[in-house]
């Protein structure tokens, strides 16, 4: 794996800086996913879908989110 930087909104920052080391990398994991699946050029519905069904799988349930966005 390789390291980028990439600019996210204020918030989103503080929510990712605030969560806990197997947070972030649930969330690195997804993020990780989600491009690539943007760069193979499938639909937007259908990656938002699968990243949606593989982030419950892993525990990223929409309370969970929800959670890390309103503690920023």
């Amino acid at each position: 794996m390789e390291t980028i930087a990439i600019q996210v909104d204020k918030a989103i920052a503080k929510a990712y800086r605030a969560a806990d080391s197997a947070e972030q990398l649930k969330l690195q994991q997804l993020l990780n996913r989600w491009l690539r699946q943007t760069i193979q050029r499938r639909p937007l519905d259908t990656i938002i879908q699968d990243r949606q069904t593989q982030a419950q799988a892993n525990g990223l349930t929409q309370a969970v989110l929800n959670n890390i966005l309103n503690d920023a």
